[in-house]
C-alpha cells in the first residue's frame, strides 16, 4: 500500500478531520480525500467514518496501526541517520492510573534522559487497555490480558495487590459485631469500569450497593479514603505508609485483590520500543512477583 495514503489516514485520525489533516500534511483537503479514496479502493472497504471527529472503521483501525508502525520505523531511521530534532518520535503508551501513581514512575525518570523521544501516556483501565493497541492508538500497554493482541508480544510484569481500606473513623461508624456494615458504608470507585469494590460486596451477599462516590484520580481516590468519604480498594504500595501511621485501616473481613499485570507491545523491533519495554520491565520489578 502507498505510504502517503497511510500517512493521510493517520493524520485524519490524529486531527479529527480531513481539513485539519491537510494542514498537518501541508497539502489540500482535496488531496487528502483523494488519498483516502485510493486507500479505500485498494482495501475494498470504507476506512474512515465521515463524522466529526472523523474516526477509523474496524478495517481502518487495522491499517492505522500499520501506518503508525511504519511511521515509528521511519522516525527511528531518521534518528539513526543523525537527523536531530527531525528524528524525535512520540511513544504512545496506555497505563492505568494506579500504576502511573506507583510502580510506573521510574519509567518517567528514565524517559527524562531520552532527548529523542516524546511520551504520550493514555490513562486507561488495565482491563480495557488492549483496545488502544488494537486501534493503533498506542504501541504498548499495561494490561491484565495475558493473550497477545494480533501483531503484538506480551510479557508478565507482576502482581499489583489492592487492599480494602478506609479511615478509622468511617470504619468505626459502620462497625458491627461481625466486622462492618458493607451495605451501608459509603464506597469509592475510580470510574464506571471499576468493579473491584463491587466484587467484595457481592462476595458478602450485598444486593443493594451503598452510596458510591466516583473519584477518577488515583491520588484523589487515596485522599478521599483518608478523608472518610468512603472505603475503596487501594494499591498496597500507596496505602502501606498510611497503614503504618494509622492514617487508614485495612477493613477486617475484606480480602485483598491481586491483579496480574502484563506488558503488551507491537511485535516489531525498534530502538525506542525496546527502550520503553526495558524501562517498563525494570519498573515492574517493584510489583509482587508470584
Amino acid at each position: 500500500m502507498n505510504f502517503e495514503h497511510l500517512k493521510a489516514l493517520s493524520a485524519i485520525v490524529e486531527t479529527g478531520s480531513f481539513d485539519a489533516a491537510a494542514n498537518l500534511l501541508g497539502i489540500t483537503p482535496s488531496a487528502v480525500s483523494q488519498r483516502i479514496k485510493a486507500l479505500e479502493a485498494s482495501a475494498g472497504q470504507i476506512l474512515v467514518r465521515r463524522s466529526l471527529p472523523s474516526s477509523p472503521t474496524e478495517a481502518g483501525a487495522v491499517l492505522l496501526r500499520t501506518a503508525r508502525q511504519i511511521q515509528a520505523l521511519e522516525a527511528d531511521a531518521l534518528h539513526c541517520l543523525g537527523k536531530g530534532p527531525e528524528g524525535r518520535a512520540t511513544v504512545a503508551v496506555a497505563v492505568n492510573a494506579d500504576s502511573l501513581a506507583t510502580w510506573f514512575t521510574p519509567v518517567l525518570h528514565e524517559a527524562a534522559t531520552w532527548p529523542d523521544t516524546v511520551l504520550d501516556l493514555h490513562i486507561e483501565d488495565q482491563d480495557h487497555s488492549t483496545r488502544l493497541l488494537r486501534q493503533g492508538d498506542v504501541l504498548g500497554a499495561v494490561t491484565t490480558e495475558p493473550k497477545a493482541v494480533g501483531g503484538c508480544r506480551v510479557e508478565l510484569l507482576g502482581v499489583m495487590r489492592y487492599v480494602p481500606a478506609a479511615s478509622a473513623e468511617l470504619v468505626q461508624r459502620h462497625k458491627t459485631p461481625d466486622g462492618v456494615n458493607w451495605s451501608e458504608m459509603p464506597m469509592l470507585r475510580f470510574s464506571a469500569n471499576d468493579d473491584m469494590q463491587h466484587r467484595i460486596l457481592r462476595s458478602k451477599g450485598v444486593e443493594h450497593f451503598p452510596p458510591t462516590h466516583t473519584i477518577p484520580s488515583s491520588e484523589a481516590f487515596l485522599e478521599a479514603a483518608r478523608a472518610g468519604l468512603g472505603w475503596g480498594m487501594i494499591p498496597e504500595q500507596q496505602v502501606q505508609q498510611d497503614l503504618a501511621r494509622s492514617g487508614l485501616v485495612a477493613i477486617s473481613g475484606g480480602a485483598p485483590d491481586d491483579v496480574t499485570l502484563y506488558w503488551q507491545c507491537w511485535s516489531m523491533v525498534t530502538p525506542r520500543l525496546e527502550r520503553i519495554t526495558a524501562a517498563v520491565r525494570r519498573a515492574g520489578n517493584k510489583l509482587r512477583q508470584s
